[in-house]
């Protein structure tokens, strides 16, 4: 399940329990709606409380990123997850955007603030 929150320029996406494609596809069209009429964005993807995803999702996420490149400015991950963290790291192959990971939402908050 995911809990999506948007503010000019920036869209917030906190996941909980398990992430599946449904859930990857409202995110796309949310993305897809603030970049068509913003631009590039921000984003915050809160996977602290993130169970498990499910593969097509994974593919999903390679297809989506590599689709849009230029459409984020700065993407900061929220995890205490290892596994998470080298995952987001490894997507940022696909996007230009500078991405962070970060264990506290304060300091990923100020930093997205800061660009």
């Amino acid at each position: 399940m995911i809990v999506i929150q948007h503010q000019p320029k920036r869209v917030e996406v906190n996941v909980y329990a398990e992430f599946t494609l449904a859930d990857y596809k409202e995110f796309e069209a949310m993305v897809n709606y603030k970049v068509k009429f913003e631009g590039p964005v921000d984003l915050l993807f809160d996977l602290r409380e993130m169970a498990d995803f499910t593969l097509d999702v994974a593919w999903e996420d390679i297809v989506f990123a590599r689709s849009h490149a230029d459409d984020f400015k700065r993407i900061a991950v929220l995890t205490d997850s290892q596994w998470v963290a080298w995952s987001a790291w490894l997507s940022q192959i696909f996007v230009r955007a500078e991405m962070q990971v970060f264990a506290d939402e304060a300091e990923a908050r100020s930093w997205l603030d800061a660009g």
